[in-house]
């Protein structure tokens, strides 16, 4: 199926299965038309306004990369995920942040694969989707839950860190202190811990980190807690990370001795994860719901013009 017969598929889809917003956007470029749908998506949840919001674009070609970051800096959401189909099952994805381009997004592929099998646009009930480092498979399960594979993230123990945790975090006691080449991870004492975590995000940018994760034991039903900051490239706290959770798993591995986790994200909306290491790789899984759908034409404006609402 070409991009443009999926794309059309995709709109009369999104018409039969009503979200909870239905907006149309306009936009005018000079040099540039550029087709897409856009939905909004809450990640790693089954309920409204709960999990982490993420952009999900479907584009038949894409855009700049400057007009991208545009779409992404105005909506402030943690990601936009611009999808392109390449072949039958088979989909590129690329992340945007306010701030950036990312490596890698946990939340916005799970919002992505939620809207194509959601709205039928993958024929069947496995996606792949390549992206600049690799791949990352989708299958859609019978429970309706997605589960994401990615490849894992070890993390290594760091002795000298660049920053004090009472001075970023408010916490001067730790477990220890883990890094990667793009985040630390820092392991406090008790679940406790992290819900109280004051984060300092003036002090956590002057981190050459592109975030800071903190996590602990579990209460409860959940294996392990967690939280993250990227104030960086314009995410205070993301509510629920999932690439974290490709590096937080490594680690819980060998301290608890088990490859099956349940996680808690303890941010203000909150987010939950059922986790397997198989090998090398960390299967996640979670559930998505839409919350809205835009038609975009893209132009000039770095922000969309919305030109009617229907139906909550």
């Amino acid at each position: 199926m070409k991009s443009t017969e999926i794309f059309r598929q995709c709109e009369y889809n999104a018409i039969q299965n009503r979200p909870l917003y239905n907006v149309t956007c306009a936009f005018h470029d000079s040099r540039h038309f550029f087709r897409m749908l856009y939905y909004l998506v809450d990640a790693f949840t089954n309920e409204p306004f709960k999990g982490n919001p993420a952009g999900v674009c479907i584009v038949d070609d894409y855009p700049p990369s400057f007009e991208m970051q545009k779409l992404s800096t105005y909506h402030n959401w943690s990601e936009i995920a611009f999808v392109k189909h390449l072949t039958e099952n088979r989909f590129y994805i690329r992340w945007f942040s306010p701030a950036d381009e990312a490596p890698l997004c946990g939340h916005a592929t799970l919002a992505a694969a939620h809207i194509l099998f959601s709205r039928r646009m993958a024929p069947l009930n496995s996606i792949i989707f390549e992206y600049n480092s690799g791949i990352i498979g989708a299958v859609l399960n019978s429970d309706e839950f997605i589960t994401l594979s990615f490849a894992v993230k070890p993390v290594y123990k760091c002795n000298n860190p660049p920053f004090s945790t009472k001075a970023i975090l408010g916490i001067e006691k730790y477990v220890e202190i883990l890094k990667d080449d793009l985040i630390y991870v820092i392991v406090l004492n008790s679940a406790d811990d992290i819900i109280r975590a004051m984060p300092n995000f003036d002090a956590i940018k002057e981190i050459e980190s592109r975030a800071i994760a903190i996590t602990s034991a579990g209460n409860g039903d959940f294996d392990f807690s967690s939280r993250y900051f990227a104030p960086r490239v314009g995410i205070y706290e993301d509510p629920v990370c999932g690439s974290m959770h490709c590096r937080l798993a490594y680690y819980w591995k060998s301290i608890l001795g088990k490859s099956k986790f349940r996680a808690f994200q303890a941010s203000r909306r909150t987010g939950t994860l059922n986790i397997e290491i198989v090998e090398d790789i960390v299967k996640i899984t979670g559930s998505a719901v839409t919350i809205g759908t835009f038609k975009n034409y893209h132009t000039k404006y770095p922000a969309p013009l919305f030109t009617h609402s229907a139906h909550l």
